[in-house]
């Protein structure tokens, strides 16, 4: 029986690094940190990998230097692996050409976060993985904290067997810092996966003043293209890998994953095809809409770089006439977002090419992703003259490129419980939510889900804990907008913010401030006393402060 545990998608991450590496080269960035943070702390425990060493690790000054150390590391021969994300991972880029030039196999983890362009953002979109496609390095995609665990497996198995490095990316907040009970799989597992005979050739390749060999020259213009060209035949065996390994830990934990997974009717006519934590709610969504009457199909991109084709185009079902691709990032200027193009080359290459395709943008800078949206995305395919380049969770009344969003939808399996609580950075709501869902997770039979949302200046801040609980499992990575259960932390809240928008019919609504019956009457605003009347909802109040002064 596989152990289950209540964790975090870093955590997730850094215990599948842990195993597979002699050493970490790390500079921390939000939302990646916790993932060194913890591997950081396994090693002063002394905590052993596959390979009965501690993992040493090296904090640089930046994380250029970062990725010259993990080159060098590679190039000694120490298995080494790194946590990065945003504007850290695209100084990383330079030493990534090496490191897939030379065939060194690695894996990056990153927790894919939005590029300050006109702005700063910590948040998580696309933006910065695809600025890396065209370095060399694979490109696997997870899509939730289980399947973080699972493909990370899967990346270090692969990047041994092909030689290619591998970068393996999750959603920035919505997946690193998502808190949910997986399976783990444990490293007496993992060892029973791992060809030693791959480990050893990679270390009889390493710069060695005992046997030396040349690598890393100058060359000109009489062999540099063919050496380029010499790749190939890696990269062409890649997928294959992938999925081969896929196969041996699908074998192992019981969950099977490929190239691109399709889900949904299997007569869809209208099928999307995204990555990363979309995928959850999408699927969903779509399980929601079919069991209405709807046709609905989904690709999962798992492998995104080496683009097996034939793998993707047999994954669309016959029935299909429209596909729509959505994007995590904007590229300005371009003909359209990455995925877009990928998919309309692949078609173009299969013989496809009268297939629709429609191209969107969504959840830039963690802006929220919503079943309704993805009904919203669904719908448009039967306008006359359908939106192409569209935008959606955003009123773009600019450009005009937002679809409308006209219809709520709420595919939350029956018994799942729904709670959301306010609070303020560091007057530990979101600590005790987090231990909430821990023992919850840890302690029942229960499926969990924590998410904790708050603006980028953290203590002092506004906070939103989002928790999920039920028998069956929770595939929604987006914040809760149907609550059985609202707590509000700051009495202050109830007239700066809408804070019961979300109540459902007959929910709860504590509150914690010092009012009594008659300071409420004034205090709380009238349009909060009619919904409080009109959703049948069961108001308590508790001076908390009080209590906690009282007891020390």
């Amino acid at each position: 029986m596989a152990k289950k545990m209540t964790i975090d998608g870093n955590t997730a991450a850094a215990h599948v690094a842990y195993a597979f590496s002699d050493v970490a080269a790390i500079y921390p960035i939000t939302p990646s940190s916790p993932m060194a943070e913890v591997g950081d702390e396994w090693s002063a425990y002394g905590r052993k990998n596959l390979f009965g060493q501690t993992l040493r690790i090296a904090e640089m000054q930046s994380e250029a230097g970062a990725a010259g150390a993990v080159h060098g590391s590679l190039a000694g021969g120490a298995l080494t692996s790194t946590f990065t994300a945003s504007q850290g991972l695209l100084l990383m880029i330079p030493n990534m050409y090496k490191i897939s030039g030379e065939l060194l196999p690695c894996v990056f983890h990153v927790s894919a976060r939005a590029l300050a362009a006109h702005a700063l953002s910590i948040f998580g979109d696309h933006s910065d993985v695809m600025a890396c496609r065209q370095t060399g390095f694979a490109m696997l995609s997870s899509a939730s904290v289980q399947e973080v665990m699972d493909l990370a497996l899967v990346a270090h198995l692969s990047t041994l067997k092909a030689k290619v490095p591998f970068l393996h990316f999750f959603d920035g907040f919505r997946t690193s810092h998502e808190v949910q009970k997986i399976e783990m799989i444990d490293y007496e597992d993992m060892a029973k996966l791992i060809d030693m005979k791959d480990v050893e050739a990679f270390r009889a390749r390493a710069l060695n003043p005992e046997h030396p060999h040349q690598q890393g020259t100058a060359q000109n213009p009489d062999i540099y293209f063919q050496n380029r060209e010499a790749a190939n035949k890696y990269y062409n065996a890649a997928p294959a890998i992938v999925e081969e390994m896929m196969q041996k830990v699908g074998e192992l934990t019981g969950r099977s994953y490929h190239l691109f997974d399709y889900v949904g009717a299997p007569d869809a006519t209208k099928v999307m095809v995204a990555l990363g934590s979309a995928n959850d709610t999408i699927e969903q969504t779509i399980n929601y809409l079919n069991s209405k009457g709807e046709k609905l199909g989904l690709i999962k991109v798992r492998l995104y770089r080496p683009f097996a084709v034939d793998r993707f185009v047999e994954a669309i079902p016959e029935t299909a006439k429209t596909i729509i691709v959505l994007d995590r990032t904007k590229e300005p200027g371009s003909v359209g977002e990455p995925l877009y193009a990928d998919v309309c080359s692949a078609l173009m290459d299969c013989g496809k090419g009268d297939l629709q395709v429609l191209g969107g943008r969504y959840g830039l800078g963690s802006k929220e992703f919503t079943p309704s949206m993805i009904k919203a995305i669904y719908d448009n395919c039967d306008a006359k003259q359908p939106k192409n380049h569209f935008t959606v969770g955003i009123t773009d009344d600019v450009t005009g490129t937002s679809i409308e969003v006209k219809d709520f939808v709420d595919p939350a399996p029956e018994g799942v419980v729904q709670c959301k609580f306010y609070g303020l950075g560091a007057d530990g709501t979101v600590g005790a939510n987090k231990n909430t869902i821990k023992i919850i997770g840890d302690h029942t039979d229960m499926y969990a889900q924590g998410y904790f949302e708050y603006d980028s200046k953290k203590s002092g801040g506004f906070t939103i804990s989002h928790l999920r609980f039920g028998k069956t499992p929770i595939q929604s990575p987006y914040l809760i907008d149907s609550a059985d259960f609202l707590a509000c932390h700051n009495a202050s809240y109830v007239t700066r913010y809408d804070v019961l928008a979300s109540i459902k019919e007959g929910g709860v609504f504590l509150l914690n401030s010092p009012w009594t019956e008659a300071d409420m009457e004034r205090q709380l605003p009238a349009h909060m006393k009619n919904l409080i009347a009109q959703r049948k909802v069961k108001f308590y109040n508790v001076n908390a402060v009080k209590i906690a002064q009282e007891i020390g």
